[in-house]
């Protein structure tokens, strides 16, 4: 299932949100602030930085660039004269936004952790939102009560959006209403034992799920069934297929997520791994 592995681009600080678009791979290095780019020569360039710290990535219909700034609750657009805020999400979202998809209309789903950073951490860790950001700028939230929604699919219908749960060792399944709305809630599958965090869609409707706790990476089906697990040497955050044909599997992966040491130890990296199953859906 999988050949040819190989490091693509080592000494970043924390690779975040691959996308893959226009024969590169785009991501956030979160701790750097920086989005960055790399082809599959491993040439990188920094496209933008974030003093927020960015984290999930994707495009509207023309174009523009659309990225989560994390810490300061917002989502920003990259227009041609540098960034500008296409939403504030401070009064939605009641943690500190992450991860999100945006759909074919260019509807951006956007989850959260469920609080700010703090230490200690709140006990009990309080749910996390998803939040709907149309095109205009418009913003409600269309799902609550999740364990640290993540990393989110759309499959290739536009019909159903999956996320990954994280707190909840669990992927979880939304119909997608004409509005955007998410409705029909429903579990995807169980993944005891894992954190599952940055997640793909293949053309088999299998999931790859990135879980960094357990130095993983799983191919996963709805009902649970793995069919492949991937060990990683350092924790694998999150994962994307794309390249010629979808068929390169991009892992995403650091030490720790710990900002300081992180900084520190600039482990961070990307791999890349051929796959006989192309990716499919958004992103």
């Amino acid at each position: 299932m999988l050949q040819d592995r190989r490091i693509l681009l080592d000494g970043l600080i924390f690779p975040e949100g691959p996308r893959w678009r226009d024969g590169k791979l785009w991501f956030s290095d979160l701790f750097a602030h920086q989005v960055m780019s790399v082809d599959l020569q491993g040439n990188a360039e920094i496209v933008v930085e974030v003093p927020g710290q960015p984290s999930g990535l994707g495009w509207l219909p023309d174009g523009r660039l659309l990225v989560v700034s994390m810490t300061d609750r917002r989502l920003l657009r990259l227009d041609p004269d540098g960034l500008a805020e296409s939403a504030d999400l401070s009064q939605l979202a009641s943690g500190q936004c992450n991860d999100m998809v945006v759909d074919s209309p260019g509807r951006a789903y956007v989850g959260n952790f469920g609080f700010m950073i703090v230490s200690p951490p709140p006990d009990p860790i309080p749910p996390g939102e998803i939040i709907l950001v149309t095109p205009e700028g418009a913003a409600r939230v269309v799902a609550d009560d999740l364990a640290f929604p993540n990393g989110s699919v759309i499959t290739p219908d536009g019909r159903t959006l999956i996320v990954a749960e994280s707190l909840g060792a669990c992927l979880t399944a939304f119909d997608i209403e004409s509005d955007g709305s998410l409705t029909r809630r429903r579990i995807w599958a169980h993944l005891e034992g894992h954190t599952p965090d940055g997640i793909c869609l293949d053309a088999e409707g299998a999931v790859w799920v990135a879980s960094p706790e357990s130095f993983q990476l799983l191919r996963v089906f709805e009902g649970s069934r793995v069919t492949h697990r991937l060990e990683m040497s350092r924790k694998p955050y999150a994962c994307m297929l794309g390249g010629a044909g979808r068929r390169t599997l991009f892992l995403l992966a650091a030490e720790t997520a710990d900002a300081e040491e992180a900084r520190t130890k600039a482990s961070g990296r990307v791999e890349i791994a051929k796959v006989d199953v192309p990716g499919a859906g958004l992103p």
